[in-house]
């Protein structure tokens, strides 16, 4: 689906944060056949914003736009080496689309988030900053300049979903809405319960308890791409030196879905959406 331009409180970027581009970026095309090239926007010729949290790690660094057939779909950098020390592992990093990241982080603060970085400004694409919710989690948040987000989404090989894993989705699920105006719909599935958050009519994302299996693994959104073959993807992401963590596993009418680990460590979830599901309007 083509996206024309931002929605304020929808998800509109997002960006992988990895230790080794060149592993991760060949990884990614070969699995989605993603066009993974340097950025026109941000070349690395100069300076990084003043109050980047680590100026010296990110002057000249490369910011890699990934394109599906033309379209803008993601980003991808390496993580700073302060950021690397800090042990901050690499992941990918949902930002949700916003008309005003100082206000929106002053309202954050309030409904007791943490603003983790920013805001600030990235040369002349946009305003960002990065929000640590109650529980944990943490997201972006995006004000669109020159660089508008995401130009495709909810198709294969693009962005479809995404989801947040916490222990208090309660707590959660009240934080986001007040943020965004997002309304929670409680959905019971077999053996747990899920939280669909609403914009209006249009479902933005879901949100559930963090899963036995999860282990250790902090909050944190996941964000899923979407396939036409789950069991091919996940053959063929393994081939290609990806980790899969946990079983594939079949949603009652959504799809048949996987969570994968790239070979840096990044964990994402791809899916093959149901025909059912796809023919649901959202």
């Amino acid at each position: 689906m083509k996206i024309e331009g931002p929605t304020p409180s929808r998800f509109s970027w997002h960006e992988l944060g990895t230790n080794d581009d060149a592993r991760a970026t060949a990884f990614y095309s070969e699995l989605f056949g993603w066009t993974i090239e340097p950025s026109e926007l941000m070349d690395g010729s100069g300076p990084p914003p003043a109050d980047h949290p680590d100026p010296e790690g990110a002057a000249g660094m490369t910011y890699w736009m990934i394109r599906q057939d033309g379209n803008d779909l993601a980003g991808a950098y390496n993580l700073p080496p302060a950021v690397l020390e800090a042990g901050v592992p690499p992941h990918w990093l949902s930002y949700v689309g916003v008309e005003d990241t100082d206000a929106t982080c002053a309202r954050a603060s309030e409904l007791g988030g943490t603003v983790a970085m920013g805001p600030m400004d990235v040369f002349d694409i946009g305003r960002m900053a990065v929000i640590t919710d109650p529980t944990g989690a943490t997201f972006a948040l995006w004000q669109a300049k020159k660089h508008q987000g995401h130009q495709v989404c909810s198709e294969s090989g693009a962005v479809c979903w995404n989801e947040l894993l916490t222990h208090d989705p309660a707590k959660a699920s009240d934080f986001y809405a007040g943020l965004f105006g997002w309304t929670p719909v409680k959905q019971p599935m077999e053996g747990f319960e899920y939280t669909m958050m609403m914009s209006g009519e249009a479902p933005v994302c879901g949100l559930m308890s963090m899963p036995p299996e999860a282990g250790e693994a902090p909050p944190n959104w996941m964000v899923y791409f979407q396939v036409d073959d789950t069991d091919e993807q996940v053959a063929r992401a393994t081939e290609l030196g990806a980790n899969v963590c946990g079983p594939i596993q079949d949603v009652p009418g959504v799809g048949r879905m996987a969570v994968l680990a790239d070979p840096t460590g990044a964990v994402f979830a791809i899916i093959r959406l149901s025909d059912e599901y796809e023919a649901t309007p959202r």
